[in-house]
């Protein structure tokens, strides 16, 4: 349920985002270069996902993101704990056959959640992959914004991006600007073997 791993993660893992509030530092400082990477799984070759990270924006694979299970997470300042504010990476395995289909299914188990939610497409223009975007504007005020993108069938996976923010919050542009901006420069590259450090689920 990536739409969903905002909502899902206060009930799954609320005890890591807070445990980890006060944490050592990341793993990995900003810039660009690889976020995340991932081992061979069955027919899906190892991969690895590489951006440019916006100034002040500190990336993580493997303290905060490996605790909350995700790929890579990169966020401003110290963590905080909250998910708001926090770009996350999610790489899974594909389930249905195209990318529409998976956007779809995503939107539909939001609804579920959220019926009373305002769920709006966002044109996304990656150069290198399809890339398809939903901002969702939930019923307690808080929003959350996810784009699946497609490496294509032989990788064996989708990357969903998302970020989380208060609808009232004044650096709304701002924050968007600098998520897209990881979003569009994001690369997804095959048989790059996880660093020594890695696990099969963070680079």
């Amino acid at each position: 349920m990536e739409a969903l791993i905002r909502r899902l993660l206060p009930v799954l893992a609320l005890g890591a985002w807070a445990v980890l509030a006060h944490a050592g530092g990341a793993d990995s400082g900003p810039g660009g270069g690889a976020l995340a990477h991932g081992a061979r799984d069955g027919d899906a070759p190892a991969w690895a996902v590489t951006v440019d990270a916006p100034s002040g924006w500190i990336r993580d694979c493997c303290t905060y993101a490996r605790a909350i299970g995700v790929d890579a997470v990169l966020y401003q300042g110290e963590w905080s704990g909250k998910p708001q504010r926090v770009i996350v990476l999610n790489v899974t395995s594909r389930k249905l056959t195209n990318l529409a289909d998976e956007v779809q299914a995503d939107r539909r188990r939001y609804r579920q959640l959220d019926p009373a939610a305002k769920l709006t497409p966002l044109t996304v223009r990656h150069r290198t992959m399809p890339c398809q975007a939903t901002t969702y504007q939930g019923s307690d005020h808080i929003d959350d914004v996810v784009v699946l993108c497609d490496p294509g069938k032989a990788s064996g996976v989708r990357l969903s991006w998302s970020v989380s923010f208060d609808d009232g919050d004044p650096s709304r542009c701002a924050l968007l600007d600098d998520f897209m901006r990881v979003v569009l420069t994001s690369r997804y590259l095959r048989d790059v073997p996880p660093a020594t450090h890695a696990s099969a689920h963070g680079g």
